[in-house]
């Protein structure tokens, strides 16, 4: 798009902006939270050496933390052993919690929906997409997770290719967004969230938890400034919410590109980015 930056700062009223360009010592009453595809790998590719070296130079300075929607085995295909990477972890928006390595907090949706709900909610899914008239399917079209379910008209098997063609066919036919409206309608009585993200699929999850989650466990008594960085941050994206909170100052990486990133976190904590990032290919 003509005139997008790449990069855009939302910061709250109630949040003043204190940023000191360099620090002598980590500063663990700031920290920088990160969502994982289009902020720090391209969408479900590992991400760069660049990128790694560049975070552990960040930690000396602040304390870093990562959110992602999907679980904790594929956060560690794309980012490495995650809970050691980063003084926070959270997978599948924080239903999963580490802090320092450690685990310190688990919720599943069986217990909170209840084993009717859930298979209501899985059945009508799969019988609409049985109905869907789209040039590709593959499978795992409903993925189970700890806190949510992850759907998929295409089917998370598809390959690379039929990944990035379903992606332009959705745009231009809204296949995800109709779906979610379908949904939305039909289970009305359950109080659901629904969060488009990625290329092919969109989460489901009880309201309150999308990656706002997370922050039950960064108590606001422990930190001064909470920044996020995340692509999805328009409405109905997986990052709106936690871009939107009145306890974060929201970076958009509007190209989603992992550089893009390391150079606004250049900008505000003074620690410099690297040129470029080791295509995913070849890494």
């Amino acid at each position: 798009q003509v005139g997008l930056r790449p990069a855009v700062l939302r910061v709250p009223h109630s949040c003043p902006f204190r940023i000191a360009a360099a620090m002598a010592e980590k500063n663990r009453r700031i920290i920088a939270l990160f969502d994982v595809d289009g902020t720090l790998t391209e969408p479900r590719k590992i991400v760069s050496p660049e990128t790694v070296e560049y975070l552990k130079g960040l930690r000396q300075k602040i304390c870093i933390g990562v959110v992602g929607g999907s679980d904790l085995v594929k956060q560690k295909e794309q980012l490495g052993d995650s809970p050691a990477m980063f003084d926070y972890c959270f997978s599948e928006n924080g239903l999963l919690a580490y802090k320092d390595g450690e685990k310190i907090g688990e919720t599943s949706i069986v217990q909170h929906l209840g084993e009717k709900n859930l298979q209501r909610i899985i059945n009508f899914a799969l019988h609409y997409i049985a109905e869907l008239d789209i040039p590709v399917k593959r499978g795992t079209f409903v993925e189970f997770r700890q806190g949510m379910l992850n759907l998929s008209p295409i089917g998370r098997n598809c390959s690379r290719e039929e990944r990035n063609e379903f992606e332009k066919f959705d745009l231009a036919n809204n296949i995800r967004k109709t779906m979610v409206e379908k949904m939305r309608e039909e289970f009305k009585d359950l109080d659901l969230t629904y969060s488009i993200g990625g290329q092919i699929s969109f989460d489901l999850f009880p309201t309150g938890w999308d990656k706002t989650y997370c922050l039950r466990y960064l108590p606001e008594g422990d930190f001064d400034e909470i920044h996020f960085f995340g692509d999805k941050t328009f409405k109905g994206g997986n990052d709106y919410e936690i871009y939107e909170s009145e306890r974060t100052i929201g970076h958009a990486i509007a190209d989603a590109n992992p550089l893009t990133t390391l150079q606004e976190l250049a900008k505000l904590f003074g620690l410099p980015a690297p040129e470029k990032l080791t295509p995913p290919a070849s890494h």
